[in-house]
Protein backbone atom coordinates (compact mmCIF):
# COMPACT_ATOMS: atom_id res chain seq x y z
CA UNK A 1 0.00 0.00 0.00
CA UNK A 2 1.38 3.21 -1.43
CA UNK A 3 -1.31 5.52 0.63
CA UNK A 4 -2.84 8.61 -0.82
CA UNK A 5 0.12 10.54 -2.06
CA UNK A 6 0.70 8.74 -5.49
CA UNK A 7 -2.04 11.04 -7.21
CA UNK A 8 -0.07 13.96 -7.97
CA UNK A 9 0.73 17.19 -6.28
CA UNK A 10 -1.63 18.73 -3.69
CA UNK A 11 -1.47 22.15 -5.61
CA UNK A 12 -3.67 20.63 -8.93
CA UNK A 13 -7.60 22.32 -9.09
CA UNK A 14 -9.07 18.88 -7.95
CA UNK A 15 -8.05 19.05 -4.51
CA UNK A 16 -9.49 22.60 -4.16
CA UNK A 17 -12.85 21.87 -3.30
CA UNK A 18 -15.36 22.16 -0.78
CA UNK A 19 -15.03 18.59 0.79
CA UNK A 20 -11.24 19.06 0.81
CA UNK A 21 -11.67 22.55 2.66
CA UNK A 22 -14.20 21.07 5.09
CA UNK A 23 -11.93 17.71 5.44
CA UNK A 24 -8.77 20.63 6.63
CA UNK A 25 -11.37 22.76 8.62
CA UNK A 26 -12.86 19.56 10.72
CA UNK A 27 -8.45 17.99 11.28
CA UNK A 28 -7.76 22.10 12.53
CA UNK A 29 -10.64 21.88 14.75
CA UNK A 30 -9.66 18.43 15.66
CA UNK A 31 -6.21 19.03 16.70
CA UNK A 32 -6.92 22.84 18.27
CA UNK A 33 -9.16 20.89 20.63
CA UNK A 34 -7.35 17.77 21.58
CA UNK A 35 -4.31 20.61 21.93
CA UNK A 36 -6.41 22.41 24.24
CA UNK A 37 -8.28 19.93 26.21
CA UNK A 38 -4.77 18.53 27.09
CA UNK A 39 -3.16 21.43 28.03
CA UNK A 40 -1.01 20.61 31.15
CA UNK A 41 0.84 17.99 29.08
CA UNK A 42 0.51 19.71 25.02
CA UNK A 43 2.58 22.86 26.29
CA UNK A 44 4.86 21.32 28.60
CA UNK A 45 6.12 22.03 31.69
CA UNK A 46 9.10 22.85 30.90
CA UNK A 47 10.83 20.00 28.84
CA UNK A 48 8.29 17.28 29.12
CA UNK A 49 5.91 18.41 26.12
CA UNK A 50 3.11 15.47 25.18
CA UNK A 51 0.93 16.66 22.23
CA UNK A 52 -1.89 13.87 21.96
CA UNK A 53 -3.32 15.42 19.52
CA UNK A 54 0.34 14.73 17.32
CA UNK A 55 -1.59 11.69 16.76
CA UNK A 56 -3.10 12.89 13.81
CA UNK A 57 0.18 13.72 11.79
CA UNK A 58 -0.79 10.20 10.11
CA UNK A 59 -3.30 11.72 8.24
CA UNK A 60 -1.92 13.08 5.31
CA UNK A 61 -1.39 9.43 4.41
CA UNK A 62 -4.94 9.51 4.09
CA UNK A 63 -6.14 12.24 2.81
CA UNK A 64 -4.00 15.58 1.21
CA UNK A 65 -6.71 17.74 3.14
CA UNK A 66 -4.77 17.22 6.16
CA UNK A 67 -1.54 19.20 5.14
CA UNK A 68 -3.71 22.55 5.92
CA UNK A 69 -5.84 20.82 8.73
CA UNK A 70 -2.53 20.21 10.64
CA UNK A 71 -0.88 23.59 9.88
CA UNK A 72 -3.69 25.29 10.64
CA UNK A 73 -4.85 23.23 13.55
CA UNK A 74 -1.10 23.76 15.14
CA UNK A 75 -1.79 27.90 14.60
CA UNK A 76 -4.76 27.93 16.51
CA UNK A 77 -3.68 25.87 19.37
CA UNK A 78 -0.01 27.47 19.30
CA UNK A 79 -1.97 30.76 20.11
CA UNK A 80 -2.47 29.89 23.44
CA UNK A 81 1.35 28.25 23.96
CA UNK A 82 3.44 30.41 26.35
CA UNK A 83 6.41 30.95 24.17
CA UNK A 84 3.37 32.70 22.01
CA UNK A 85 4.59 34.33 18.42
CA UNK A 86 7.93 32.02 18.68
CA UNK A 87 5.47 28.92 18.70
CA UNK A 88 3.30 30.17 16.54
CA UNK A 89 5.32 30.71 13.58
CA UNK A 90 8.31 28.26 13.97
CA UNK A 91 5.73 25.13 15.30
CA UNK A 92 3.11 25.79 12.71
CA UNK A 93 5.74 26.07 9.48
CA UNK A 94 7.66 22.70 11.24
CA UNK A 95 3.79 21.27 11.39
CA UNK A 96 3.51 22.55 7.41
CA UNK A 97 6.94 20.74 6.41
CA UNK A 98 6.19 17.58 7.97
CA UNK A 99 2.72 17.26 6.77
CA UNK A 100 3.77 17.38 3.25
CA UNK A 101 6.76 15.08 3.83
CA UNK A 102 4.47 12.59 5.86
CA UNK A 103 2.43 13.27 2.56
CA UNK A 104 4.87 12.25 0.25
CA UNK A 105 5.97 8.83 2.82
CA UNK A 106 5.64 5.60 0.46
CA UNK A 107 4.32 2.99 3.67
CA UNK A 108 2.16 3.61 5.99
CA UNK A 109 5.10 3.01 8.49
CA UNK A 110 7.27 5.52 7.23
CA UNK A 111 4.32 8.65 7.75
CA UNK A 112 5.18 9.28 11.46
CA UNK A 113 8.89 10.09 11.19
CA UNK A 114 8.87 13.36 9.40
CA UNK A 115 7.22 15.07 12.26
CA UNK A 116 9.17 12.89 15.24
CA UNK A 117 12.19 14.40 13.49
CA UNK A 118 11.19 18.14 12.58
CA UNK A 119 9.27 18.82 15.22
CA UNK A 120 12.14 17.55 18.02
CA UNK A 121 14.45 19.35 16.33
CA UNK A 122 12.50 22.89 15.66
CA UNK A 123 11.11 23.02 19.06
CA UNK A 124 14.03 21.43 20.71
CA UNK A 125 16.06 24.16 19.46
CA UNK A 126 13.32 26.81 20.16
CA UNK A 127 13.11 25.64 23.78
CA UNK A 128 16.86 26.12 23.66
CA UNK A 129 16.47 29.67 21.86
CA UNK A 130 13.42 31.04 24.35
CA UNK A 131 14.29 29.23 27.77
CA UNK A 132 17.79 28.80 27.56
CA UNK A 133 17.34 24.82 27.94
CA UNK A 134 20.19 22.43 26.89
CA UNK A 135 20.13 22.00 23.29
CA UNK A 136 20.18 18.27 23.26
CA UNK A 137 18.17 17.64 26.08
CA UNK A 138 15.80 20.02 24.90
CA UNK A 139 15.79 18.11 21.07
CA UNK A 140 15.75 14.42 22.64
CA UNK A 141 12.90 15.83 24.86
CA UNK A 142 10.37 16.72 22.29
CA UNK A 143 11.43 13.94 20.33
CA UNK A 144 10.44 11.35 22.77
CA UNK A 145 7.13 13.51 22.95
CA UNK A 146 6.99 12.67 19.22
CA UNK A 147 7.67 9.52 19.35
CA UNK A 148 4.70 8.27 22.02
CA UNK A 149 2.25 10.52 19.88
CA UNK A 150 3.34 10.56 16.54
CA UNK A 151 4.32 6.45 16.53
CA UNK A 152 2.44 4.74 19.18
CA UNK A 153 -0.92 7.01 19.15
CA UNK A 154 -0.75 7.47 15.56
CA UNK A 155 -0.01 3.91 14.32
CA UNK A 156 -3.39 3.38 16.80
CA UNK A 157 -5.63 5.75 14.74
CA UNK A 158 -3.85 4.34 11.39
CA UNK A 159 -5.32 0.77 12.27
CA UNK A 160 -8.67 2.42 13.10
CA UNK A 161 -8.53 4.13 9.77
CA UNK A 162 -7.75 0.99 7.66
CA UNK A 163 -10.77 0.02 8.52
CA UNK A 164 -12.92 2.86 8.19
CA UNK A 165 -10.90 4.81 5.37
CA UNK A 166 -13.89 4.34 2.64
CA UNK A 167 -16.09 6.03 4.77
CA UNK A 168 -13.91 8.48 5.41
CA UNK A 169 -12.21 8.83 2.97
CA UNK A 170 -13.84 7.80 -0.12
CA UNK A 171 -12.75 10.18 -2.98
CA UNK A 172 -9.26 9.69 -2.42
CA UNK A 173 -7.38 7.79 -4.34
CA UNK A 174 -4.52 5.80 -3.87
Amino acid sequence: MTGFSGGGSILKPRYFNTLFIVRAAVIAAIYTVLTLVFAPVSYGDGLIELRVSEMLTVLPFYTPAAIPGLFLGVVLANMFSPMGAVDVIFGSLATLLAAYLSYKAPNKWLVPIPPIIVNGLVIGVMLHCVYNFPLLLSILSITAGQVLSCYVLGEILMVILDKTKQHLFPTDKE
